[in-house]
């Protein structure tokens, strides 16, 4: 069954260590993964005349850059150095997908999804075989109770929550729908379908349509 887990690990072990050790007031908030080439960092907390040089003594970051602003907060894509990225493939090989990771305090939490409680002990020791301190401070199975309180099935549940997660909804869109079907692992065909018959049960979930008729209409 596929399997919710919460991991944490000191920056000092993992990526951006140097940098709070300048900035220790910084706030981090890594964007989905979908590609481990360069990733989108949320930075907040203190202002770029402080980020920028940490960044640039920072050993874990290979180059960087500001994309986005808002307000007191700054998207920045980075390129990690190899062995960052090679902890990101750790995870990837065991069928890990990032759900959502942030810093604080010089301490990453990250929830990740895996196919299996299997996967997690797997990608678990495997990280504790490079002498990073990590811990699981959350574990569950993926719910299908707050699916089945409105109506949806559990793959339309994990169709609609993926979806969100991953920015499909944002304006502008964050992710194509085909490349929501390829995280999913089914075809675009597939998670139309999904979509079309999700949004008619919360639609009718929201303003009390008889079943009956619904199934009449549609």
């Amino acid at each position: 069954m596929a399997t919710i887990a919460e991991f944490r690990v000191p920056t000092s072990d993992t990526a951006l260590g140097a940098t709070f050790e300048e900035v220790p007031s910084l706030v981090c908030e890594m964007e989905p993964v979908v590609a481990t080439d360069n990733l989108g960092v949320w930075f907040s907390g203190s202002g770029l005349s402080k980020i920028y040089p940490a960044l640039s003594e920072d050993r874990t970051v290979m180059t960087y850059s500001i994309i986005r602003s808002n307000e007191n907060r700054w998207l920045c894509s980075i390129e990690f150095s190899d062995e960052i990225s090679e902890l990101f493939s750790l995870v990837l090989d065991e069928g890990g997908t990032l759900l959502t990771a942030t810093a604080t305090n010089g301490e990453w939490t990250s929830r990740l999804r895996f196919p299996a409680h299997e996967n997690v002990s797997r990608a678990y020791e495997r990280l504790a075989e490079r002498d990073i301190q990590v811990e699981v401070t959350r574990l569950q199975p993926l719910s299908t109770v707050p699916a089945e309180s409105i109506g949806l099935t559990p793959e339309q549940y994990e169709a609609l929550t993926t979806a969100i997660q991953y920015g499909y909804f944002e304006i502008p869109r964050e992710i194509s729908q085909e490349e929501l079907a390829d995280k999913l692992d089914i075809s675009h065909q597939a998670l139309s379908e999904r979509f079309r018959r999700a949004y008619r049960t919360l639609v009718a979930s929201s303003i009390d349509i008889n079943k009956e008729k619904l199934a009449n209409i549609c």
